[in-house]
């Protein structure tokens, strides 16, 4: 798939996904938390920015850093070592660290490479990973967004992540996106 018209297929997309998440978690009385490291705060305003979030997002973490993922999120740091930062396990680490520090009922969770640098053959330049989860269960999954999409580059990769992350949201409720 490629981008077109400035990349409004993929923000429609986003507004869409993020309106069902907004309405189906002020329908169920359910709390909304975000983790964020390669979208930078960019889950958290793509739910804010849909009206009624306040009655469901608790709030977001930014957590850049690999010493602010410890500190903050409880990330262990023999995760970052023996996984690396960006990893299904640091991803997962920091979900569950967000939902305890916000207590929400649900957190989603952000970590990966949106270059354009810091890529590697075993993890290049789109790679990402996403933990969304709630008390009784967690959904973990790498994007490869590389080998999917052409003319990436750092804005796409981490608007990719925002609508993933998303949907992963509606998914661990068995939910769709309503347009």
């Amino acid at each position: 798939m490629k981008f077109a018209e400035g990349d409004k297929v993929v923000t429609d997309s986003i507004d869409i996904v993020t309106k069902s998440v907004v309405k189906y978690m002020i329908r169920s009385g359910l709390k909304l938390c975000t983790a964020e490291s390669c979208t930078g705060g960019m889950i958290s305003q793509a739910v804010t920015s849909v009206s009624g979030a306040s009655e469901m997002f608790l709030g977001g973490a930014c957590t850049y850093t690999e010493k602010i993922k410890m500190k903050l999120l409880n990330v262990k740091a023999q995760t970052l070592e023996r996984y690396t930062v960006y990893s299904e396990q640091t991803a997962s680490e920091m979900s569950k660290g967000a939902l305890e520090l916000f207590g929400a009922d649900c957190a989603a969770a952000v970590t990966g490479i949106a270059g354009p640098g810091g890529g590697s053959e075993e993890k290049p330049v789109g790679t990402v990973y996403v933990s969304v989860r709630d008390r009784q269960k967690e959904l973990v999954r790498r994007f490869d967004f590389y080998e999917e999409y052409e003319d990436l580059d750092r804005r796409k990769i981490r608007m990719l992540t925002t609508e993933a992350a998303l949907r992963m949201v509606l998914e661990l409720y068995d939910q769709k996106a309503e347009a």
